[in-house]
């Protein structure tokens, strides 16, 4: 009679852990990018602006861009799509046809790595949060370019 209810109880704290074990979907959720976000260490008389939505479980789609007075000099496509079993953070500059793709490779609660080593620059793309700032590295070939933004709604 004791096995039979040690199994039992071995039993149920199997089953309730692996019904808990939600890590990797809660792993899998950008939400914390959604927003707008205003660049704070910008270059002089210009500013960065990067809106992120939410589409699907599956896709976050965003639009950077920089003005300078009221001119765009600079914008691009963002986007973070499941791909299979992978996430891929797709980045689509002005004028080009198809997004250069960066395999994300370490996702977490507040933050994400992605990498692409085959592109020129960069070769890695890092995301992470705190609060209301939003903090995103771009780097290769020993050289390492920082966005420190702030959410503006």
């Amino acid at each position: 009679m004791r096995l039979r209810i040690s199994l039992i109880l071995i039993f149920q704290i199997i089953l309730t852990a692996s019904c808990n074990d939600n890590s990797s979907e809660r792993e899998q959720n950008f939400d914390w990018l959604i927003g707008n976000w205003v660049r704070t260490n910008n270059e002089e008389e210009k500013t960065t602006f990067e809106n992120w939505e939410k589409q699907s479980d599956s896709a976050y789609i965003g639009f950077s861009y920089t003005m300078q007075q009221n001119d765009t000099v600079w914008q691009e496509n963002i986007a973070l799509i499941k791909e299979e079993a992978h996430w891929s953070f797709n980045v689509t500059g002005e004028g080009e046809a198809e997004p250069t793709k960066f395999k994300v490779v370490k996702i977490g609660e507040e933050n994400f790595i992605c990498e692409n080593q085959a592109n020129e620059f960069p070769k890695k793309i890092e995301y992470s949060i705190k609060g209301d700032f939003l903090h995103a590295v771009i780097s290769g070939n020993d050289m390492e370019v920082l966005f420190d933004f702030e959410k503006i709604n």
